[in-house]
């Protein structure tokens, strides 16, 4: 084989990989982004190890829709609000942190919590018991953190347990929320949602950094629309392993599992 076909070859698999990187790259900033959960603040809707894939296209574009927040614009183009309920990824406003929570407040809704129970413009979101939701008390995921438990001390390996609830949003929308103990912030202040913002909340209530605790504060606060990363509407695998790549502790029941 001569060296000039030597070369050629090169050159033509330099190019194959710099054409996969660019159509990754286009894929990933237009129409979605893998999203792998690390923590445990959208249980039992998420697992700590669910793989999923962000719809970017849902609410349209801004400079968080490419990686490294590097789009050349600011505000947001092609947008529409997210609805009530969805569950979403977004860019804290002040860490640079990717959080995924759902959708509790719309600009100029009013939101309370108050013994643990939602309250949107004055109305009691209604919860309805849905028994318990049981895991294994075991370190999870890559930080080997143990899941918070309503029944106390148990030991390793054994039930973990937490009230569970369907709660139903003022627009239809049912979801899952998880009970563990009574936390501040089972009783807030009222929260007016600015123009142009969002009021986040996770689904495992009290084990999650929301939008109920000020941003100055250690929280989330409310959520500039520009901030929208993208909607998550499908598990697409789940590892129960200390990583995604461990595929023999992978949860069989959740391939290709709506989010709801």
């Amino acid at each position: 084989m001569s060296s000039n076909s030597i070369g050629s070859g090169i050159i033509e698999t330099i190019k194959t990989i710099v054409y996969a990187l660019l159509i990754a790259g286009v894929f990933r900033t237009l129409f979605f982004q893998p999203f792998w959960i690390p923590s445990g603040s959208m249980k039992d809707t998420l697992l700590i190890g669910d793989f999923l894939f962000v719809n970017k296209m849902a609410y349209g574009y801004s400079q968080y829709s490419c990686p490294f927040a590097m789009c050349p614009f600011s505000g947001r183009i092609m947008g529409e609000e997210p609805e009530l309920g969805d569950v979403v990824v977004f860019r804290h406003p002040t860490t640079g942190s990717d959080f995924i929570k759902r959708v509790i407040g719309l600009p100029g809704d009013k939101v309370q919590v108050q013994d643990g129970v939602l309250s949107i413009n004055g109305e009691v979101v209604p919860q309805t018991d849905d028994g318990v939701f049981v895991e294994t008390f075991e370190p999870q995921g890559p930080a080997g953190n143990l899941p918070q438990c309503a029944n106390p001390s148990p030991g390793l390996g054994a039930d973990c347990i937490k009230e569970k609830f369907i709660e139903t949003l003022p627009n239809g929308v049912e979801h899952s929320v998880l009970n563990i103990t009574n936390t501040r912030l089972d009783n807030t202040p009222v929260f007016t949602v600015p123009e142009g913002q969002f009021f986040f909340m996770g689904d495992n209530r009290d084990n999650s950094t929301d939008s109920r605790v000020a941003q100055g504060a250690g929280g989330v606060g409310f959520v500039p629309f520009e901030n929208l990363i993208g909607r998550a509407d499908r598990i697409m695998f789940s590892s129960a392993g200390r990583s995604m790549l461990f595929f023999w502790t992978w949860r069989g029941d959740r391939f290709f599992k709506a989010i709801e």
